[in-house]
């Protein structure tokens, strides 16, 4: 399980939703690299919430956080 966070100071809600550039708060990668991720199914779906707004489930990213390995279990 990961403890460790990005330095950022962004705290996700507890429930809920979070936008894209919440996320990328958390998760340091690029817009199209987040977006091809999507495709391949490394991160998760986002849920439409309405035509022009598009969110993820602040429980999905979690367990996204939870499934990213720490520096120290990629060395053992």
């Amino acid at each position: 399980m990961r403890t460790e966070t990005n330095q950022s100071s962004y705290q996700l809600p507890n429930t809920g939703f979070v936008r894209l550039v919440d996320v990328l708060k958390i998760i340091p990668v690029s817009k199209t690299t987040w977006w091809k991720g999507i495709q391949t199914g490394r991160y998760p779906k986002p849920v439409k919430l309405s035509e022009r707004t598009t969110a993820w489930r602040v429980c999905d990213i979690r367990k996204l956080i939870e499934d990213i390995p720490t520096q120290d279990e990629i060395n053992v």
